[in-house]
């Protein structure tokens, strides 16, 4: 019975910190870094401000957390992917494009985090782990996609330029200065999705 009711302390810890983060990301996309506070953080979740730091120790750290659950349904959806790198490469594009404000301020904490945070290594450590197995998946099967177009781009380079192009273009979709001369959005990530997709095929001699 003891074991019972400790199962279910931790389902219910579990359950609360699932709600903690779902409103804190929530908080921090419609307010900024700055507009989410722990004080506005406890208000919205009826909590005791003390109980959120049974979860977390900072809100620096509470933001790392933001960034590996992203960074881990990223994996997740490597991981059911079907193989085909194609698929791979559209699923991974649109996850990051069609949220580009998460996608530009979870890149601009983490920055932030790298160069000042403080007691946060062990939470980095399993953040690049996290990558590093989405990578141990996909390196293989951008390899494998190379090789069969006979592409002379090296798997590292086309897959920074992937990462790059996703960034770059989230941070434009993300930018009020660019939403007024965008037009319509969902071209713009067609483009450059098409863009990643030609980009290491064999250009013909002219």
């Amino acid at each position: 019975m003891s074991t019972d009711r400790q199962v279910d302390r931790h389902a219910q810890f579990r359950a609360r910190e699932e709600q903690i983060f779902d409103m804190a990301e929530q908080l921090l996309l419609d307010s900024g870094e700055g507009g989410m506070t722990l004080d506005t953080l406890a208000l919205h979740l009826d909590l005791a401000k003390g109980t959120l730091y049974k979860h977390f120790q900072s809100k620096d750290e509470l933001f790392l957390h933001l960034i590996i659950r992203h960074e881990q349904a990223l994996l997740d959806l490597v991981l059911s992917s079907t193989g085909v790198f194609q698929e791979l490469l559209l699923t991974y594009m649109q996850h990051l494009l069609n949220h580009p404000q998460r996608t530009s301020l979870l890149h601009q904490l983490e920055e932030r985090l790298a160069a000042g945070g403080t007691g946060l290594t062990a939470l980095f450590s399993d953040l690049y782990r996290v990558r590093k197995h989405r990578l141990r998946r996909i390196v293989p099967l951008t390899n494998t996609y190379l090789e069969s177009i006979n592409s002379h781009l090296s798997t590292r380079d086309y897959l920074a330029a992937i990462w790059a192009i996703a960034q770059g273009g989230s941070a434009i979709l993300n930018s009020s200065f660019y939403q007024r001369y965008l037009g319509e959005r969902d071209s713009l990530k067609q483009v450059l999705i098409n863009q990643m997709i030609m980009l290491p095929h064999p250009q013909p001699p002219h």
